[in-house]
């Protein structure tokens, strides 16, 4: 139609008898006739219509927000090998889901503390989709072949998942306190102070037992008050106590209800672990680990660690 300019994208995009289509941005574009339909919009004249922002020269951009920056350019390999990237991406993504699972695990303790419970059920399920996606970054890895590895294993030194700082306050906020795993931080007060800090602290189960005997079930005295620095040992009585919950649900049914989060918890922390030995022992069989532990022969110990024993004991009872 000459002589006439399109008011809109849309009529723009239905007069290309001139070869151009008009955009919002006064920017005429050659169309590509060998892929471009006429009168069917271009992506850029979609990105136009929808008004996108497109210049981040004095606002921040989804970059700045997320300092994608020095994410990104914290990937240091250390060996010429190609498949080190995967192995130093996998451990840093983990860290980051760690800490998020870290964020939650503590403030649903405190809301158990305080018996804000329908709070502490939300974190609870966010911790256990957590460990979901924890259990499947071992599929990636396990891409990874025994050549491949032994390709890097040299150059990382006693480097070892075995030190992580965070897992170790996930594990002691669970429960599985050990005193010799608060050495491997020793080197580095403020570290040391955050792992002290979960190993010292009542755990999610310490806390869950005093919502019981707030909530009027028989929990013996000696657990409510204790030393928390020490493994939990299983009680008969605090069994009884949550087979009074589990066979009254309707009664009980917060408590209930916290049962089946802690049990869904550690569902999830148990499948991490197993798929934990096995892709370590599909990558390097059984040779001791860079970390000074035997390997395959530690995870599968840590296999029988139970964090809540009651709550699975008790359902041989029900």
């Amino acid at each position: 139609m000459p002589g006439h300019t399109p008011s809109t994208p849309s009529e723009a995009a239905a007069c290309p008898s001139d070869g151009y289509i008009e955009t919002d941005m006064h920017d005429p574009k050659p169309i590509d006739s060998s892929t471009h339909t006429p009168g069917t919009p271009t992506p850029e004249d979609i990105v136009h219509a929808e008004r996108a922002q497109l210049d981040f020269s004095r606002d921040m951009s989804y970059g700045d927000y997320l300092q994608l920056d020095a994410i990104l350019n914290a990937q240091k390999p250390l060996s010429p090998a190609h498949d080190e990237l995967l192995f130093i991406i996998q451990h840093q993504t983990s860290e980051l889901w760690i800490k998020l699972m870290l964020h939650e695990l503590r403030a649903a303790i405190g809301h158990v503390s305080n018996d804000d419970l329908p709070v502490a059920f939300k974190m609870l399920a966010r911790a256990s989709r957590i460990m979901e996606q924890l259990v499947h970054a071992w599929d990636v890895l396990a891409t990874m072949t025994p050549p491949e590895y032994s390709a890097i294993r040299p150059y990382l030194g006693n480097s070892s998942g075995f030190q992580s700082y965070q897992y170790r306050c996930v594990e002691f906020s669970l429960g599985n306190k050990n005193a010799a795993m608060l050495k491997p931080h020793a080197h580095r007060a403020d570290r040391l102070a955050l792992v002290r800090e979960a190993y010292e602290s009542p755990s999610l189960y310490d806390e869950s037992l005093r919502l019981l005997a707030r909530q009027g079930l028989p929990i013996p005295e000696n657990y409510l008050e204790r030393d928390w620095t020490q493994p939990y040992v299983e009680s008969e009585a605090v069994e009884q106590a949550w087979l009074t919950v589990y066979r009254d649900p309707r009664r009980y049914w917060d408590l209930y209800q916290l049962g089946e989060k802690l049990t869904d918890l550690e569902d999830a922390f148990r499948l991490w672990r197993f798929r934990h030995v096995t892709t370590v022992e599909r990558i390097i069989g059984f040779k001791r680990g860079t970390g000074g532990t035997g390997g395959v022969s530690y995870l599968r110990k840590m296999l029988d660690v139970v964090l809540f024993p009651e709550i699975w004991k008790l359902r041989t009872s029900l």
